[in-house]
């Protein structure tokens, strides 16, 4: 059980109130300090799935909390961002991303008592939706209103913002699809 990705991952999970505690530190810096623990969790995450199949760790208790780990520090990111950014279309989008979740779950744990889990197994899709989740999230926490100075140039932090809403809304479009995908796989098993 104490393998060394278990570990990473319940580290991650010791994450969230760090990042909590950075993201409303009254300092001026609390935005991209929460970005950055944010990004260490994101890290982390492909870190201990890539250690677990490395050095052959993988076990039942890390295929249990590795999603659990991931699905609570988006949540806390994206009640974050509903109460910062005031945006209805970010809230909606966040609270379906947060439903799709709990359904997804659901669906898995039913098609699981019928012995039927690899019918709705993580797709591709998923994976896509994930990373677009995770790159427009960390862009909204950090959310810089000044340029970003790189080694040659100054990046203005307008791209970086429109690059974030991008990202978020692609994100959305991906978590409804593949929600319904998802959906549509377990259906002739919800109907009988």
């Amino acid at each position: 059980m104490w393998t060394i990705p278990n570990q990473i991952t319940l580290f991650r999970i010791l994450l969230i109130p760090i990042f909590i505690a950075v993201f409303y530190l009254p300092v001026s810096w609390n935005h991209f300090g929460a970005f950055v623990v944010f990004w260490f969790a994101a890290v982390s995450d492909a870190l201990d799935g890539y250690l677990a199949r490395r050095l052959n760790q993988s076990s039942a208790f890390g295929a249990f909390i590795d999603p659990v780990a991931d699905k609570l520090m988006v949540v806390a990111a994206l009640v974050i961002l509903i109460h910062d950014l005031q945006v209805w279309w970010i809230s909606v989008s966040a609270i379906l991303m947060i439903s799709r979740e709990i359904f997804i779950s659901a669906l898995r744990e039913f098609m699981s008592s019928r012995g039927l889990r690899e019918t709705i197994a993580v797709s591709q899709m998923g994976k896509y939706k994930t990373a677009a989740q995770m790159l427009g999230i960390m862009g909204l926490i950090w959310y810089p209103n000044y340029d970003i100075p790189l080694i040659l140039f100054e990046f203005p932090h307008q791209i970086l913002i429109f690059a974030a809403y991008s990202f978020y809304a692609i994100a959305t479009v991906l978590t409804f699809w593949s929600m319904v995908i998802y959906f549509k796989a377990a259906w002739p098993e919800l109907t009988k």
